[in-house]
């Protein structure tokens, strides 16, 4: 099977920082993969460079197979959904319009149609004529997330989409990227919650300045080995009647060394 996506080798320097140094990301259809690591460990810039959106310095990135430099932006838009970290909405459109922005190849009462569902799907029924810059953060984010849903991509990238939001939100917004890896699209996202992300996740990728520290299901990427190195907490993941849960605190010392190594 051809991955949804993969990077590979990837390098980018901002200014005189080297923000990734030869990292990777392979995602297949039907999986949902995590990328966790510290700030500034690279996350949002591996999720950019691999999908064409800032030129790499060396390394490689395919959107099914193909280069992704070499597919015009238009059919692009159309393999990929992309939810970044900035929540800034310019206008006070509805948020169904903003939603319905996700289908911009539907005609425009089926867009709508399509943005409603996804409201619904969000837990933001009957919001859909409210301006987006009247609700709250969190409800701006479901908005946005509904705009994801709504393009119906085969290859949905999320950039910490469960920050700031409340635990019910939190869990409402991986079930629902849980259900379209289900559905057979390829999903990717960043993450700061270790337990959410070992709870809901197929398979982690761990950074660490810049470097992939740790890529496997989630009991192999966050050995308390990795936890310790790589975040600084002396712990591990246990099992939970809801899943994995990491039960860690701060470790007195990392261990010597590079983090990424």
């Amino acid at each position: 099977m051809i991955p949804a996506w993969e990077s590979q080798g990837l390098v980018v320097w901002q200014g005189a920082r080297q923000a990734l140094r030869g990292a990777g990301l392979t995602v297949m259809p039907g999986e949902m993969v995590g990328v966790l690591g510290p700030n500034g460990s690279g996350k949002t810039t591996l999720l950019r460079a691999g999908l064409g959106l800032l030129r790499p310095q060396a390394g490689t990135a395919a959107l099914a197979g193909r280069p992704v430099n070499g597919i015009p932006e238009v059919e692009r838009a159309r393999l990929v959904g992309y939810l970044p970290q900035e929540r800034r909405v310019g206008w006070n459109l509805a948020s169904q319009e903003i939603a319905a922005l996700g289908a911009p190849d539907l005609p425009p009462a089926r867009a709508r149609e399509v943005a409603a569902d996804m409201l619904t799907r969000v837990g933001l029924a009957g919001f859909g004529q409210r301006g987006v810059l009247e609700m709250s953060g969190g409800e701006r984010a479901r908005v946005l997330l509904a705009r994801l849903l709504a393009t119906r991509a085969p290859l949905l990238v999320a950039d910490e989409p469960a920050a700031g939001l409340d635990p019910d939100a939190q869990l409402l917004t991986l079930e629902l990227l849980r259900a379209e890896a289900a559905r057979g699209a390829a999903v990717a996202v960043t993450l700061h919650d270790l337990t959410l992300a070992a709870r809901f996740c197929d398979r982690l990728v761990v950074l660490a300045e810049g470097r992939v520290a740790a890529d496997g299901a989630p009991e192999e990427a966050l050995t308390p080995e990795v936890l310790l190195r790589v975040f600084g907490l002396d712990g591990a993941l246990v099992g939970s009647p809801a899943g994995p849960v990491l039960a860690a605190t701060r470790a007195a010392q990392r261990p010597p060394g590079e983090l990424g190594r």
